[in-house]
């Protein structure tokens, strides 16, 4: 069973940064995509950010909102999956989770609805 652990969210100032987390474990396939996604209070789910994992290669994506803020990486060795985050302002306060699913696609997609394994959520509170 695939397993995610996020962390590293908190309380920051308009213009800060912060670094989420996601330790993955229980790989069954070499295979697979991860994403970020974040919920604000009273709003759904929204796609942030993603990596890919395939045979012919690796891919990113981001949403339009973040575009030059966030950056998402990974640390094989460490089976983890960053998500650096820059000049955060008030309106990314939200619970952030990382996700994954199993696939062969090297273009990966933010779509909630793919996405098979879900992390515990940390919150990412931007705030004077």
């Amino acid at each position: 069973q695939l397993h995610l652990v996020e962390s590293g969210g908190g309380l920051v100032q308009p213009g800060g940064s912060l670094r989420l987390s996601c330790v993955a474990s229980g790989f069954t396939s070499s295979y697979y995509t991860i994403g970020w996604f974040r919920q604000a209070p009273g709003k759904g789910r929204e796609g942030v950010s993603c990596i890919s994992f395939s045979f012919s290669g690796s891919s990113t994506n981001y949403a339009d909102s973040v575009k030059g803020r966030f950056t998402i990486s990974r640390d094989n060795a460490k089976n983890t999956v960053y998500l650096q985050m820059n000049n955060l302002q008030p309106e990314d306060t939200a619970v952030y989770y990382c996700a994954a699913t199993y696939t062969a696609q090297r273009m990966c997609v933010m779509s909630a609805a793919m996405y098979h394994y879900w992390g515990q959520g940390t919150q990412v509170t931007v705030s004077s």
